[in-house]
Order: C-alpha cells, then structure tokens, then sequence
C-alpha cells in the first residue's frame, strides 16, 4: 500500500473507476458549485488481488479522530443551512405532527394471567410497556423509555416475560444503538434487580426456564482489547441463574471463533430440550439437548447443509420449518429420539405460489404466515398438518402473523395496508371467531387513493412485481412525481403495509412505489440467492428497471423521480445513482453500505460476509469492486441531488460509508447538491422519538419537494 500526493482532484477521483467497468457516464455542463466545507484528499492506493484501488477518502473512517468529527461538523452545519431554508418545511413538519401523534398500540403478547404490550400515547414520544391483569383490565405500566433519560437517548430493546409474567428480562440501548444491557424487573412490584445486570446483551434475546428462575442468553465479550468487527466470533451461549453474579454465569455452548456466525439459544416450553443455533444468512446448524439428562451432551440436529432451519419443541416432538428442499419453505416435524433427517415427516408441504413466513404452535394447532405476490395470508392447521381454515383478513396488505400460547386458545393477529391504517384483533385459534382488540385512528383520509400491483420486466427479463400508490385520477402524462423505494437484500420482504408518513406525500400530489426486487423474500430463498454475492447486480438491475416502467409507462419522467433506501437499500440507491446517474432528479440515502471493498472491517460487516462476499477473496473482490458505488464515482458527471442521511451511533454499519461517499460526490458532481444530514444520539435505525421521525421526514421531503418542484400539502 502507498500514499500519493495528491495536487489534482479529478486526477485523484478518475482512479475510482475500475478498469473495464465501461465508458464513462455523458458529462453535463457544469451547473453553479455548492460552497461545500473543504474536505482534505489523501489518496491511498492498494493492490488488491492484481487492481489497483484507490482511495482517496481513507482518513474519514477513522469517526473517533478529531479532524473526522470537525469535518462531519461543518458537513451536517452545511446540510442544516440548506434545509433550514426550503420552502414549505413549516407546513410540512405540522402535517407530519399531525399524523405521527397518535395513539399506537402494539400486538400483546399473554403470560400467564397477563398480557404484555406496548403503548405509545399521543403526547409521547417513545413506547411503553404495560401489563394488563384479566381480573381488572387495568393497565399498568412496568418500563416507560420516556423517563429513562432526559433527552430520549435510551430507548428499550428486547423484553421477554417468565411463562408465569411474574418476572421481565428487558434490554435497554444508549442512543438506539445494537449494544444493549439487560435487566430483570418483578412484574407486580416494578423493581428492578440489582444483581441482575449483564453486559454484552447486544444479541441477547433471554430464553425464560418453565419455572423462571433463569435464562439463556447470547453473550459478547465487552474487552475494548477485542476488534470489533471480531466480536460476533467471540460469542457464546450462557445460562443466567436469578441473583448470582453475571460474571459467573457457565458457559453452555462455546464460541464459534467465526465472526461471520451468529449463535442463539432457544428452550422448549416444558424445559426439556435447549437448541443452539450457529447461523449465518445462508444457512444455520442446529444442535440439541435433553436437559432432563444431567450432563447430556450436544447432539447435531443438522449441520452443513446450505439451508436455513427454524426448530421447535412442543410436547416432546420437534417442528422444522426449512427450506431444504423447498425454496418456498415447508414444515417436518420428528421425534427427537429418532432425529435423523431420514425420519423426518413432511407436514406442510412447499405451496405452488406462496412462501411460507412463519409457522408456530398455538392453541394446540399450527398457525401459519404466508406471502402471496408479497401480500399476507394466514392460515391455521392440525398439528399433523392438515387444513383447517384460512383466516379472512380485509384486504392485500400485511400481517405479522398470529401470537399466542401454544396451550392456549386465544391469540392475536394484526393487520395493515397502504390505505389502512395498523388493526389488531383477538382470535380463537379453535373456532376461527375474532373481535377487534385495538385499532389506531390517523387522521388521514384514503379515499382519494389506489393501490395497485404490476409487474415489470428486468434487464435480464425477469418479472418483478411493484405497489404503486397514487391519486385515483393521477394522470398518466409524466407529470406526477414519483418516490421509489427498494431494499432487495438478505430475503427481507417488503409488504404493503401502513405508514402515516406517506400521506403529506400523497396530499402533495405525489406517488408512491415499493419494488420487490431479487435479493428479498418474497417468492422464497431463490429469489433471495438471485440477488446476493455475485448475483448481486440483478438487484440493481431490477431497481433501475422500475425506474424505467414508471418513466415509459408515463407515470413520471426523470426530473420527477426521486429514489430512497436505506441501509442495504442505501447500497441499492447509492448503486442506481451512480450506474444510472441520468433517471433519478433526487436520491435519500440513509444509513448505507457504500464502500463495498472493505465493509467487512467495520461494524457488523463480518455477519454479511454470506450475503457480498468478501474483498479479501479474488473472486468476491471482482464482483464487489465491479459494482461498489463509492468506487464508481466519476468527475464531471451530473448526479442527482443527493441527501445522505447518517447517525452518529450507528454501530451496525458504520457512517464512514456516508462520509466517504459525501465526500467523493461533493468532489465530482456537476448536478445537484449532495448534503450529509448526522442524526444526534441516534443508533442505525435512528433516534425512537416521534420527534425524530417528524424532523427526519420534514427534512426528507422539504429536500425532494424542492428538487423536483412539488408544492407542500396547505
């Protein structure tokens, strides 16, 4: 590796493009330059696997140096400067006031004789949990993140009650970051134990005993001496016995040493049988244990198998739900003293033309999800799996499925669309009966709209299904400005769902569009695998095609389009903006994976190794590089105008992505002006404050609204 001076900037940016990655993009004229804040360029260039990579923006990931937090500083001031000042952003923020203030209950889950679930109020600005007790109804609340900090900086993470809800094992998260510490609280009396406290609960899910006098959990080593980007492979499986010293609780099942797999606990009902699951995103081992046996050993339910299996144990019997075999999912079961893959029984076969979501036990039958052209359906069987109804649900649009106790009849589901707002009802399992539970009232109205599902063709002829949410009389002239959204990566689903937040879009004459690409779940793990390591360009390639169909088919055209993305659906929008620079007027950014050559050194980048690769393999680095949108940035091209949104506690994915990245647009775009917005004491899904939310999305639409010339809703 070697260090360059840099004197001439274009000369420092030409090198981003790799060789061979086709001609450069048509240059515009240069439009009036931003007076961006001076960034310093101290091109590094590396030799990676016979390529010569260069990087002239290496000293921004380093986000603990000072000069770092002076420059992203003066970037978020800049930004702050620009959007303070756009037109209409008072209007805007009231509305979005309006409709996110509202009363949001979310699905209860019963323990023992009460029932768990959260409750945000209209005057608040985070969740509470409360229990409810069937003998008065009263609710009462038992953590209330609200009073956990003065500025809102600590939020809830996981809580999980003892079968009995006389106890609560619950994380909490400093600025909505992944690192979480766990506590124990009694239920009745709402104290908090304090010999309880465990460190390193950033993957801890506690896994409640029958009786609940202790738990299993995931534990990371907290040793600053330990690399980050390592920590994952440092996990293990510990047991946690109510009032002993966390700093003694035995191991159970050792580390992996492999930072690129995930390892959980999970425990039967009845206590009898402790899974260890050693995952990665394309597929997950399972191992077991009879804990009625003092000493037994682990025995291997299923290992190497490129394949992903969910297991659990009721009444002695194990259920599987995999898609081994089945891209579309399906359901065995076995019998744990006879548990090889051999003996195993099919109960719900693959379905022809949905993909299985979920499957659990409750009320004595299977309940199961399903995803039919990335809509919900719920369908409720016998244990030996035959049919016994379908649960009617009011429309195409979205479900977390059904919750409840396996032993018990009653159970919840909830259900929302683009157009309806989140409803959750109670159901008997048994008899299919169902009255509403909770129903959330947004003063929105959504006659005026139409969903409506199409599909289009990819480059490659794939057809990819799309939402469109539009005024019913919205013409078809190119007139209507368009907000894109995508993600397309590790078989995440995106469903037609309910968000107050797209309303003062629609009010303002706008449409919405939600693509299911190739990466995602939707039609099962062969659409996910068709998006991932080297098949990762089809997913970008679906994207840029929507744009397309929404342009040819006259909907909008490119001055009128705007993209958003976040996350891996930062790295989605970071790459349509830089392969097809000339189809998008505006691009939200938030929260991305950019430089794809070396994420795997920072953050949570080692767990996704299964879903890019990794740059330190030659085959990996070929198709990373090909496609890596901060090493594709080219001077003197007209890029969209480009808000990148970023947080400063995000130890997920770091921000130096969305610093490089600001940095090399600033330095080479003719088009339009490319802002980083840094969201204070904020984790990578951002701050939990409803004031937050209304200030990010105020900021977000201020800046489309005035890119692509659109008036704010009066």
């Amino acid at each position: 590796m070697r260090r360059l001076p840099i004197l001439l900037l274009v000369t420092a940016l030409a090198g981003l493009a790799p060789a061979g990655a086709g001609p450069a993009p048509a240059r515009a004229d240069p439009a009036p330059r931003p007076a961006y804040p001076p960034t310093r360029v101290d091109d590094v260039v590396e030799n990676l696997h016979g390529t010569e990579v260069h990087d002239p923006y290496r000293w921004l990931e380093d986000g603990a140096a000072p000069e770092v937090q002076s420059w992203a500083k003066s970037q978020n001031d800049f930004a702050r400067s620009r959007l303070d000042g756009l037109a209409g952003r008072d209007r805007l923020a009231k509305r979005l006031h309006d409709v996110a203030y509202v009363d949001a209950v979310g699905v209860p889950q019963r323990a023992g004789s009460r029932l768990f679930f959260s409750h945000r109020k209209a005057d608040q600005e985070k969740a509470v949990l409360y229990w409810r007790s069937e003998t008065d109804g009263v609710d009462h609340p038992l953590v209330d993140p609200n009073a956990l900090s003065k500025d809102g900086s600590t939020s809830l993470g996981e809580w999980v009650p003892t079968h009995d809800g006389r106890t609560l094992a619950y994380s909490l998260r400093e600025n909505n970051a992944d690192e979480a510490t766990l506590y124990v609280k009694d239920v009745a009396t709402g104290k908090v134990s304090d010999r309880d406290r465990i460190d390193g609960a950033k993957y801890a899910t506690p896994e409640w005993t029958p009786n609940g006098d202790g738990f299993y959990y995931t534990r990371l080593p907290t040793d600053p001496l330990v690399p980050t980007a390592e920590r994952p492979g440092h996990a293990d499986i510990r047991y946690h016995a109510l009032g002993t010293d966390p700093a003694k609780d035995p191991v159970v099942r050792e580390a992996t040493g492999d930072p690129g797999k995930f390892i959980g606990p999970s425990i039967s009902r009845d206590g009898h049988w402790l899974f260890a699951f050693v995952s990665t995103e394309s597929q997950n081992d399972v191992y077991y244990q009879d804990r009625r046996v003092p000493g037994s050993a682990w025995k291997t339910l299923v290992a190497g198998v490129p394949a992903h299996f969910s297991v659990w144990a009721w009444k002695d019997r194990f259920y599987v739900m995999t898609d081994d075999g089945a891209s579309r999912y399906r359901v065995l079961s076995t019998d744990p003293s006879h548990a090889d893959r051999k003996d195993w029984t099919e109960l719900v076969p693959e379905a022809p033309d949905a993909v299985l979501q979920g499957a659990s036990v409750v009320g004595g039958h299977l309940v199961l999800s399903y995803l039919r052209n990335a809509a919900s359906e719920l369908e409720i069987r016998t244990l030996e799996g035959k049919p016994v109804r379908t649960v009617k649900l009011p429309g195409v649009g979205s479900s977390s499925g059904i919750v409840g106790e396996p032993d018990r009849d009653e159970a919840f589901y909830d259900f929302s669309s683009f157009t309806q707002p989140p409803e959750i009802r109670r159901i008997s399992v048994g008899t299919g009966a169902s009255w509403p539970w909770a129903k959330r009232d947004v003063p929105v109205d959504p006659k005026p709209y139409t969903v409506e599902q199409v599909f289009y063709p990819s480059k490659d002829g794939t057809k990819i299904p799309m939402f469109l949410v539009h005024r019913t009389d919205a013409p078809k002239d190119g007139s209507t400005p368009f907000l894109l959204y995508g993600y397309g990566g590790f078989g995440i689903n995106l469903e037609p769902a309910f968000s107050a937040r797209f309303y003062p879009w629609l009010e303002a004459g706008g449409g919405y569009a939600v693509a299911n690409l190739r990466g995602g779940g939707e039609y099962g793990e062969d659409w996910h695998r068709a998006g991932a390591l080297g098949k990762k360009q089809n997913v970008f390639d679906d994207f840029e095609a929507a744009g397309d169909y929404l342009v040819k088919e006259g909907w909008t055209k490119p001055e009128r389009l705007a993209i958003q993305g976040g996350s891996n659906g930062g790295l989605l929008v970071g790459a349509a903006l830089t392969q097809r620079p000339g189809l998008f007027k505006a691009v939200i950014c938030e929260v991305p994976l950019l430089d794809m050559v070396r994420y795997h050194r920072f953050g949570s980048g080692q767990t996704w190794v299964s879903e890019y690769g990794s740059a330190d393999n030659k085959d990996d680095f070929g198709w990373l590089y090909a496609y890596s949108p901060y090493h594709h940035v080219t001077p003197g091209t007209a890029y969209p105008a480009v808000l990148m949104a970023s947080s400063d506690s995000d130890d997920r994915v770091d921000p130096l992505h969305a610093r490089k990245m600001t940095a090399a647009l600033q330095a080479a775009s003719t088009g339009g002006p490319v802002l980083l917005r840094i969201e204070a004491h904020a984790g990578h899904g951002g701050a939990d404050l409803v004031s937050s939310a209304v200030a990010k999305y105020t900021d977000y639409y201020a800046f489309l609204f005035d890119q692509l010339r659109m008036t704010p809703p009066a």
